[in-house]
């Protein structure tokens, strides 16, 4: 079994550094895939309500036998619960769903800033954790100025940021913001998407010279920069392999290599969140 470091997280929790990511895994692939990674190793699980697969993520949770205590879950709050009371209810939901009285982790999704109830949702969010439903709290896909309108109103500090973040997308300034307020980087797509920055030759390069795959230097260059990553495959081979990622040491000038990569917001892959329609 690979050893993967639990990193501390500010309210005094633990999290596994290395987890195992379920977007787009349809929900009756989910339990099976799920319980792939958990027999792998893996004791993070990354899932969310706009997944549609939170029940068979927590079928996977129960078939393991793995005590609850042994296995860090996360879910989110999707865009549409934004309002106190229904960010509450859809906790619950989320709960049922996945068979569990708590989660380790929950997150809001996306900030949505022309929605603006953003507060309110994380207002939400801070008395779910006190009622011991969501252990520890964060956030996903937030621009810097709603971080600072969440920490303000509430005075609470999300734990994680989850957020777009690969070696094509470095996202310095949010990871700056996090290092500055004590909030952890976790990083979604963490091997882009489509396999193109897979095949970049620095990447090839260095994992040729390690006796490495091309994801395995991408995941380990995210736990060398202290990144949570949560890499996704329904490939039982890849679903082994990226855990293996946790043993592989790059050198500081693989690092120097890898940070040449970076393309600012041409990297980018997925949606702006600061001006998010969906």
């Amino acid at each position: 079994m690979s050893s993967v470091a639990n990193i501390a997280l500010a309210d005094g929790n633990t999290i596994p550094q290395l987890g195992y990511g379920v977007w787009q895994v349809e929900d009756e692939v989910a339990a099976d895939v799920v319980g792939q990674a958990l027999e792998a190793g893996y004791r993070h699980i990354d899932t969310a309500k706009a997944y549609d697969n939170e029940e068979g993520v927590g079928r996977a949770l129960r078939a393991s036998g793995l005590p609850r205590e042994d296995v860090f879950v996360t879910t989110k709050l999707w865009n549409d619960d934004h309002d106190y009371d229904r960010a509450i209810a859809a906790l619950d939901a989320s709960l049922e769903r996945l068979g569990l009285e708590y989660v380790d982790l929950y997150l809001i999704h996306w900030a949505k800033p022309k929605q603006g109830k953003h507060v309110e949702a994380w207002k939400a969010l801070v008395e779910l954790q006190k009622r011991g439903k969501a252990r520890s709290i964060g956030v996903s896909n937030f621009p810097v100025a709603q971080l600072e309108e969440i920490i303000e109103a509430t005075g609470v500090t999300p734990v994680i940021h989850q957020i777009e973040l690969h070696p094509d997308f470095a996202q310095e300034e949010l990871r700056a913001f996090g290092r500055e307020h004590g909030i952890l980087t976790e990083a979604w797509s963490p091997l882009g998407q489509g396999g193109e920055l897979l095949q970049d030759p620095v990447i090839t390069g260095i994992a040729a010279a390690h006796g490495a795959t091309a994801a395995q230097v991408v995941i380990a260059w995210h736990l060398a920069i202290g990144n949570i990553v949560i890499p996704k495959s329904v490939t039982p081979e890849r679903i082994v392999s990226n855990l293996a990622a946790a043993e592989l040491e790059l050198t500081d000038e693989d690092l120097e290599r890898l940070a040449t990569l970076d393309r600012g917001e041409a990297g980018r892959i997925g949606a702006d969140p600061a001006g998010i329609e969906f």
